[in-house]
């Protein structure tokens, strides 16, 4: 496994260089919300493993820092056509995917709900307390998967993971031949490492082109 850097500089000049079906996202209660813009810049080391070595691979990482960028400055509809044609984009809390429950967009339905945030879904239950986390979609990009939080100090990791928590990571059982991007974030001394984070972004091919079908939040769960 090699290590390498980029700077955000280089990384957008490689990125000038390179040319969902619904499942339960019933809306649940209504209230406004907005989406709120934030500011990030990438510089993250990259850590590969031995299937990430080809030029296809050094792709997918560009895609996915611009993703993550998008979605650190609260760019939410610049990501619609990296989803899924078919397939859409499911959203997972926690590393245990849950086909049956997750909630998931077509390209169609993301743009939608990103406009109208009064609609708001119940995404699943909130490790610890159990209570369930209903908000609208451009509240759970912004305060759940929290993509601002993988700048500088972040690792990029390619079809592994460096997490290490309580919840059953079963993303290769749900997504046996598909590429993912881990974006991870190490936990404070302050609180013993126990508040790191991690996004996996889940890739699948498509008549030629890499979409994005899954993006998947991981923390410490007890």
């Amino acid at each position: 496994m090699t290590k390498r850097s980029y700077t955000l500089q280089s990384l957008q000049c490689i990125a000038a260089a390179v040319p969902l079906i619904l499942v339960g996202c019933q809306p649940a209660i209504h209230s406004q919300n907005s989406a709120a813009q934030r500011n990030s810049a990438i510089s993250t080391p990259v850590i590969e493993d031995q299937r990430s070595t080809s030029a296809s691979a050094q792709t997918l990482e560009q895609q996915a820092l611009r993703i993550q960028q998008a979605l650190a400055n609260g760019d939410y509809a610049s990501i619609t056509n990296d989803i899924h044609p078919i397939h859409g984009v499911r959203f997972s809390m926690y590393a245990y995917v849950r086909p049956e429950s997750d909630k998931a967009f077509s390209r169609a339905q993301f743009a939608q709900y990103l406009q109208e945030s009064d609609i708001r879904f119940t995404w699943g239950k909130k490790d610890g307390s159990g209570k369930p986390l209903i908000t609208p979609l451009p509240d759970y990009l912004q305060t759940w998967v929290h993509a601002d939080e993988f700048g500088d100090e972040s690792t990029l990791t390619i079809n592994s993971s460096q997490a290490s928590g309580d919840s059953i990571d079963n993303l290769r059982k749900i997504y046996q031949n598909n590429d993912y991007v881990e974006f991870y974030h190490d936990g404070s001394e302050q609180y013993s490492g126990m508040d790191w984070r991690a996004m996996r972004l889940v890739f699948d091919e498509y008549k030629g082109r890499r979409y994005l079908v899954a993006i998947i939040s991981d923390q410490w769960t007890v």
